[in-house]
């Protein structure tokens, strides 16, 4: 029953670049709105960005945007994260998840991947 499955999670230094790829199943990916969120230990899940079916609307929070990148290759079922300049703080467990519209909120998700570890050392 898995639909989403991200790849590409890994240990970088501070400053580096990691691309994150979520791979979806025709039936979940066509869903307009695809985002990521974040987990770290102790943390609540944060929303980190989200993109429209078209891929010419993106959606980043505030501690995200003009580092990360997300982009969307719907022939592909998959939508990617490009995170450079990656900083200690970005350490967390990232999440693909899939919606029928825009939403910063975790709640405003029903689909979710398993997730993969980011760890960025200094």
């Amino acid at each position: 029953q898995v639909q989403l499955v991200e790849s590409g999670g890994g240990l970088v230094q501070a400053g580096g670049s990691l691309r994150l790829s979520c791979a979806a199943s025709g039936r979940t990916f066509s869903r307009n709105v695809m985002g990521w969120f974040r987990q770290a230990p102790g943390k609540e899940r944060e929303f980190v960005t989200a993109i429209n079916w078209n891929g010419d609307m993106p959606y980043y929070s505030d501690s995200v945007k003009g580092r990360f990148t997300i982009s969307r290759d719907n022939a592909k079922n998959t939508v990617y994260l490009q995170m450079n300049s990656l900083k200690p703080e970005d350490t967390a467990i990232y999440y693909c998840a899939a919606s029928w519209k825009y939403s910063s909120s975790r709640y405003g998700y029903d689909c979710w991947g398993q997730g993969t570890q980011v760890t960025v050392s200094l």
